[in-house]
């Protein structure tokens, strides 16, 4: 059994990994930090884990050594501390966008600041199971990656791998759950304000643009083009991509790319029904879950390759993917602690 602490774990993501690892029958949670309620239980702030556990946050100038650090606190506030953070554990997990992007001059092009530590950029290991599993499996340091990057390139890889798509052309449209914002509070987030809206937020320029094109790069860099919406869901993520196929393809085609990269998966479903309500990608259904689902649509008339997917956000999006990169670190059974179906209806 491993000690396991959380640097933030009163946000979203930091909670929702607790309930994680406070399942998980080989890891211990030592500590959960959060300045604002230190020496409080966590409970008062997660009430989902009243009588799941009596740990109290610790401040986090308290912390103590332990096997992994799991740091969940909000992107460029980690990499000034991340020194710090090693010398507490000899493996990290950072949920953050600290130290996902490779190239520090990518990074600061677009998060508008200069990086603290370039020099532990090379240190991390992108946190996507489903591409770089052997890698994870040998590093000591892991970069989450961002929640819309997850799903979008999940749902684009085999067929950008196989080159069954024009890179020249990729247009998301991600449409966000109300959770996706974080925990802290604003104008935006005000109930009477984001109660009922379809609010298109981020029609260009999205952050999680340069993750893509980094883990979608295999000679050539893809034109990534998002469009993020807000609507009226707390929890939960879906992409609609809009492609164009660089031949006449069938959907057999496609079916074979998918099945050829995702075939033996734990937690990727190709969803293409022909009846019911649920023939495409649904994030509804996966709440709570670490499954990617992902769907298609062959629009041959056009030339045009539709793609669909969904995840919960804080889950496969952030702290589901993070227990999937533990086990994997730790040698254990890949799905150990993630095995919860979902619901239906919810």
């Amino acid at each position: 059994m491993i000690e396991v602490s959380i640097i933030g774990g009163s946000g979203y993501a930091g909670g929702e990994l607790l309930r994680l690892l406070l399942l998980h029958p080989e890891i211990k949670v030592k500590q959960v930090t959060s300045r604002k309620f230190a020496e409080r239980a966590v409970f008062l702030v997660h009430p989902n884990l009243r009588r799941i556990t009596d740990l109290k946050f610790t401040d986090p100038q308290k912390m103590e050594p332990c096997d992994l650090l799991v740091i969940a606190i909000p992107n460029t506030k980690s990499m000034g501390m991340m020194e710090g953070f090693m010398k507490l554990a000899p493996k990290i997990i950072d949920l953050g966008a600290d130290f996902r992007i490779h190239s520090q001059k990518d990074f600061e092009m677009w998060y508008k600041m200069d990086h603290e530590k370039p020099a532990l950029l090379n240190q991390f290991v992108y946190g996507l199971p489903e591409i770089h599993r052997e890698k994870i499996k040998k590093t000591n340091f892991v970069a989450c990656p961002g929640c819309e990057a997850t799903v979008s390139i999940l749902t684009l890889y085999p067929l950008v791998k196989e080159g069954l798509i024009n890179l020249a052309k990729i247009i998301i449209d991600a449409k966000m759950g109300s959770s996706q914002a974080g925990l802290q509070p604003t104008s935006s987030s005000h109930h009477a304000e984001r109660s009922g809206v379809v609010r298109s937020y981020k029609p260009s320029g999205h952050r999680h643009t340069v993750e893509i094109q980094q883990e979608l790069n295999f000679g050539k860099q893809p034109q990534i083009m998002i469009s993020a919406t807000a609507i009226e869901m707390v929890r939960g993520l879906l992409v609609t991509v809009h492609t164009e196929v660089c031949e006449e393809i069938s959907e057999k085609d496609i079916w074979k790319a998918y099945r050829k990269y995702y075939g033996q998966e734990p937690f990727i479903k190709i969803i293409k029904e022909r009846q019911g309500n649920y023939r495409y990608p649904e994030p509804k259904i996966l709440v709570g879950t670490n499954y990617c689902d992902i769907g298609f649509e062959l629009d041959k008339e056009n030339n045009r390759l539709v793609l669909i997917g969904a995840i919960d956000n804080l889950m496969k999006g952030t702290a589901g993917s993070a227990l999937q990169c533990i086990n994997l670190m730790f040698g254990w059974k890949e799905s150990l602690g993630l095995e919860f179906p979902g619901l239906h209806p919810v």
